[in-house]
């Protein structure tokens, strides 16, 4: 307790080693970084960083004052890149960056809002049945799963208890979560993803919390009609593909129940699983690359979402632009000549991102089964591939 005769020390305004970051952060290292260490600092090549730089600045640029010279937009890019690359807290990132964890929680989720608005048009929904159709070609040629037009998925990302939130964001699993929907391309691109939604919602509901769902549900997709599939008179609409976490429908298809399963439900789950496994690596690759996902996010829960989406944007970003960021061994591989599956190398790290549980659901004679039961047929007819029994003794399903 200070005397009351003796005046208090004033703290010093900023800490003296906060004012040297010209001298002392991160910055003056990356200078002199090669080419594969500059990719692994901040999880993209020198080439995307200034391209993605130039689209920021006019977004993050701040004017110096009389008191303090302002952080560049490329410091502001920097230190965000590397927050959502290492995962590490705004406290420990005040060491390399040389900048107060006061100022990098407001700075990195503006800077995340600015990626996302700069980048938001490379996570991209067909609009027209013309583009649906090009999509589905795509599913059809590299996967071999016809008249799919997307795969489905959702994963819980651990959050920080928001205050006076109760249990809203608790999930059966045991922590604080929201939970970050996507649907996918055959090239693991994401065309649509929702984020925020509450994580104590049961995990088979999750799709009905997204404008996708209600958008599917009132033909607003522009999806094509149902048509033919290839040399038949099997007449199928065009579908999502999703794991058993989700309730089959006419436009999501789902894999039969294990139990009883017959050799021709088989084949269709090892179709299915062929082509829904582009969501998984996807999933897999963002939080390899995004190591922010690895564990609890420790923000202001308004800015998780902006954290997000900036990653699912730049996945897409760097899957368009950097021949480095997905590589063949980091992805689930068959080979179809050799009867051989190896997985990627993404699973060999702890990802964070927490899958949505499987749900029990009986067979019922719905539109969803009497759909899925014609793609069996056709999978196990006209529709089927020479390697696909070779396959199914060597490919989890």
């Amino acid at each position: 307790m200070v005397p009351p005769n003796q005046k208090r020390k004033r703290r010093t305004w900023v800490k003296n080693w906060l004012m040297k970051r010209h001298e002392l952060s991160h910055m003056n290292v990356m200078r002199h970084l090669e080419a594969d260490e500059f990719r692994n600092f901040l999880r993209m090549d020198s080439e995307c960083f200034e391209e993605l730089l130039n689209m920021v600045t006019p977004l993050i640029q701040k004017q110096d004052t009389v008191m303090r010279e302002s952080i560049s937009p490329r410091e502001r890019l920097t230190v965000t890149l590397r927050f959502l690359a290492t995962g590490q807290s705004y406290e420990d990132l005040k060491f390399s960056a040389v900048i107060s964890p006061q100022l990098m929680s407001t700075m990195i989720p503006e800077t995340c809002s600015a990626i996302y608005k700069c980048l938001k048009h490379f996570i991209k929904m067909p609009r027209t049945q013309s583009e649906w159709k090009d999509n589905a070609k795509m599913f059809e040629d590299k996967w071999n799963f016809d008249h799919c037009v997307g795969a489905i998925d959702g994963k819980h990302i651990s959050i920080e208890k928001p205050p006076e939130s109760g249990s809203s964001f608790y999930n059966y699993k045991g922590f604080f979560s929201i939970v970050l929907f996507g649907v996918v391309n055959a090239n693991y691109e994401f065309m649509y993803v929702h984020t925020g939604i509450n994580g104590s919602v049961s995990d088979g509901g999750v799709i009905q919390h997204t404008s996708l769902y209600n958008k599917l549900m009132t033909n607003e997709l522009n999806l094509p009609p149902p048509c033919t599939l290839q040399g038949t008179y099997i007449s199928v609409p065009y579908t999502f593909l999703g794991h058993s976490a989700f309730s089959i429908n006419r436009h999501i298809m789902k894999p039969y129940p294990f139990k009883n399963i017959t050799h021709e439900k088989r084949i269709f789950n090892y179709r299915l699983s062929r082509a829904r496994r582009v969501v998984e690596n996807a999933f897999g690759i963002l939080a390899a690359r995004f190591r922010i996902f690895r564990q609890r996010i420790s923000v202001k829960i308004d800015n998780v979402d902006k954290i997000v989406l900036a990653c699912c944007a730049s996945h897409n970003y760097l899957r368009t632009k950097s021949k480095s960021y997905m590589i063949k061994k980091r992805v689930d591989a068959e080979n179809i000549h050799n009867s051989t599956f190896r997985l990627g190398d993404w699973r060999e790290e702890t990802t964070g991102l927490v899958s949505l549980s499987q749900i029990s659901e009986k067979e019922r004679n719905n539109e969803g089964n009497i759909v899925r039961n014609k793609f069996t047929t056709y999978f196990n007819g006209q529709g089927r591939v020479s390697f696909q029994e070779d396959m199914l003794r060597v490919v989890p399903t």
